[in-house]
C-alpha cells in the first residue's frame, strides 16, 4: 500500500530538525483529520544519550509503535551514517534496494512521511545517500528542512542542486521574524533564487493538505 501523498523529509545536515519538524507536521495534520504515518528506514544513535529516538519522537505523533516507524533491526547503537554503524557492528551495510523494499505502510494512509539521514548526501545504505533513497521511493513531495540562520543560503541551493527531485518545499526550522538575518535569508531564497520556502511546521501542513486535496 502507499499514502495518498507520500513526502520525503530531508535535511541539509545532521542535527537539523528533520524529526522535530516531521513530528511537528504530522500533529497538525492529525488535527485536521487526517490519517498520517511515518517511517525512517534506517537509523543510528548513541546509546548513552538519554534523548529519545528518532522513530519515538515520530511514533508518538503519529500514534504508531515506534518499532514499525524503524524497524528494530535497523536501529543501529552507533552514532555515525547507517552503513559505517553497521561497519563498526560487523553488520551488512543496508542497500538501497532492502531500504526501499522493507519500508510499508498500513491501510487508508493520507499522508505518510518518509525520513531520511543526516544532509541529503549523507550515506542511508551502503550503495545511496538520503537524496538518492528518496528518488527510488518515488516521493510525492519532498520537505527539505534547513536552518534559519548563517550558511542558510548556501546549504539550501546544495541540498537543492543534490536531491534534483520536484517538487521540494524548503522549511527554515527555527525562523524568528524578528532577526534581520532570518529575514534576508527569507528574502533572498524566495525572492533572488525562486525558492519555495516555508516558515513553520503549520504553514508546511496546510500545504500539504491542499496538494492532498489536489489529488483527489
Amino acid at each position: 500500500m502507499r499514502p495518498r501523498l507520500l513526502v520525503g523529509v530531508a535535511g541539509t545536515a545532521t542535527e537539523i530538525g528533520k524529526t522535530w519538524a516531521g513530528a511537528a507536521v504530522a500533529t497538525a495534520l492529525r488535527g485536521r483529520g487526517l490519517v498520517v504515518s511515518a517511517r525512517k528506514p534506517v537509523q543510528s544513535h548513541d546509546p548513552d544519550d538519554p534523548a529519545p529516538l528518532d522513530a519515538e519522537v515520530l511514533g508518538r505523533a503519529t500514534g504508531e509503535d515506534p518499532a514499525e516507524v524503524c524497524a528494530l533491526h535497523r536501529t543501529l547503537p552507533v552514532a555515525m551514517a547507517p552503513p559505517m554503524a553497521a561497519d563498526v557492528l560487523g553488520l551488512p551495510r543496508p542497500s538501497l534496494d532492502e531500504l526501499v523494499a522493507e519500508v510499508t505502510w498500513p491501510d487508508g494512509v493520507d499522508v505518510g512521511l518518509l525520513e531520511t539521514v543526516g544532509g541529503v548526501a549523507s550515506p542511508i545504505a551502503g550503495d545511496a545517500d538520503s537524496g538518492a533513497f528518496l528518488g527510488a521511493s518515488t516521493v510525492d513531495v519532498t520537505l527539505l528542512v534547513a536552518d534559519a540562520g548563517l550558511g542558510t543560503i548556501d546549504a539550501v541551493r546544495t541540498g537543492l542542486g543534490h536531491l534534483a527531485l520536484d517538487p521540494v518545499l524548503v522549511l527554515l526550522n527555527r525562523f524568528d521574524g524578528h532577526v534581520d538575518l532570518h529575514r534576508r535569508n527569507l528574502a533572498w531564497l524566495r525572492d533572488t533564487d525562486g525558492t519555495d520556502v516555508i516558515t513553520s511546521c503549520r504553514e508546511v501542513a496546510d500545504r500539504l493538505a491542499r496538494l492532498l486535496d489536489e489529488r483527489n
